[in-house]
C-alpha cells in the first residue's frame, strides 16, 4: 500500500505531465470546437455537457500544473479561452455564438475550483 501512495504522489506532483495533458486538451478541444459538426467526432449528447467537462478538466489541469498559484487565478484565463472559442465559432459558418456556452464554461470553472480528492496531496513548492 505505500508503494501505491508513493507513486500517486510522485504522479500527482509531475508538472509536466499537467502541463503536456493541458496543452493536448486545449488544442483537442480548438479542434472539437471548430469541426463542422456534420463530421463524426466524439461527443457527450448534449452540447452543454461538453462545454462543462472541458472545463472542469481545464481547470482541475491547470489546478496540477501550477499549484502553488491561487485557483482564482485560473478564471480568467480560462473564460477567456471559453470567449475565443465562442468568437471563432461565431465566424464559422455551421457553428453558432453561444452565450449560454460560456456559462456553462464558467459553471465548469466553478466545479474545476471546488476541493478534490487528492489534490490536497500536490506539493506546492516546486
Amino acid at each position: 500500500m505505500a508503494d501505491l501512495q508513493r507513486s500517486f504522489d510522485a504522479l500527482i506532483n509531475h508538472r509536466s505531465l499537467w502541463r503536456t495533458a493541458l496543452v493536448i486538451s486545449l488544442i483537442a478541444i480548438v479542434i472539437l470546437a471548430t469541426l463542422n459538426p456534420a463530421y463524426p467526432m466524439p461527443s457527450l449528447p448534449s452540447d452543454k455537457l461538453n462545454h462543462l467537462l472541458a472545463f472542469v478538466e481545464l481547470t482541475l489541469l491547470c489546478r496540477l500544473s501550477w499549484p502553488a498559484r491561487p485557483s482564482w487565478q485560473f478564471i480568467l484565463p480560462l473564460l477567456a479561452f471559453g470567449l475565443a472559442i465562442e468568437l471563432v465559432q461565431a465566424n464559422l459558418p455551421y457553428r453558432d455564438f453561444d452565450l449560454w456556452d460560456l456559462a456553462t464554461d464558467g459553471v465548469g470553472v466553478a466545479l474545476g475550483l471546488l476541493p478534490w480528492p487528492g489534490l490536497s496531496r500536490v506539493r506546492t513548492g516546486v
